[in-house]
């Protein structure tokens, strides 16, 4: 189509922009009255666009018909939304159900998913999420306390004996030297006999 008026071509309508309503984005030039969302036609702007090839998107729209899909990527918190993306083009497959493996030999990396760690205070497994390390075992964290006094330990404040941890007073108390001079403080002395 030839083009008589000299000016730039509307992305949507085709028509001749002229400089006083000419709205620019990744170098097609739009009527300011055209430059709206393809699929709900809202009014866009330069933060407010998203496009795809020649198509202009609000974000919203953009992220329902061309976003990642599935749980975790909804549109806030507490949304629940059934909309599978019909009116946007989206043709919804149905995924096909689980099947468990049949195969006798699980990889190494299964087996040792299939049978957790066991926390050595309680003896249940110890899953990812509650997972802490210390004294080379996993425990869970509110079991990652002083086996004396029930505080509260982190790496750096706990100290091990025969597979239990303590907090560094309770293990300096019960295991650490004793006799004059290895008292519980500055100037305390502790006889025994």
């Amino acid at each position: 189509m030839p083009n008589w008026g000299g000016g730039k071509k509307c992305g949507v309508c085709q028509k001749t922009v002229y400089f006083a309503e000419e709205v620019q984005c990744e170098g097609s030039s739009f009527h300011k009255s055209c430059f709206l969302c393809m699929v709900c036609k809202k009014n866009l702007d330069s933060t407010t666009v998203a496009v795809h090839g020649e198509e202009i998107y609000c974000k919203s729209c953009y992220g329902k018909k061309y976003g990642p899909k599935g749980y975790g990527y909804g549109q806030g918190a507490g949304t629940l939304s059934t909309d599978k993306g019909e009116s946007l083009g989206i043709k919804h497959e149905e995924a096909p159900g689980h099947r468990p493996t049949t195969n006798p030999n699980a990889s190494k990396f299964a087996q040792k998913i299939g049978s957790s760690e066991r926390c050595p205070r309680c003896s249940q497994a110890v899953y990812a999420a509650e997972k802490v390390i210390g004294a080379g075992k996993s425990w869970h964290k509110s079991c990652f306390r002083c086996a004396k006094c029930g505080k509260g330990l982190e790496s750096t404040t706990l100290a091990d004996k025969d597979g239990e941890i303590y907090c560094k007073g309770c293990y300096a108390k019960n295991f650490g030297p004793k006799g004059f001079g290895f008292g519980q403080g500055a100037g305390a002395l502790v006889h025994s006999e």
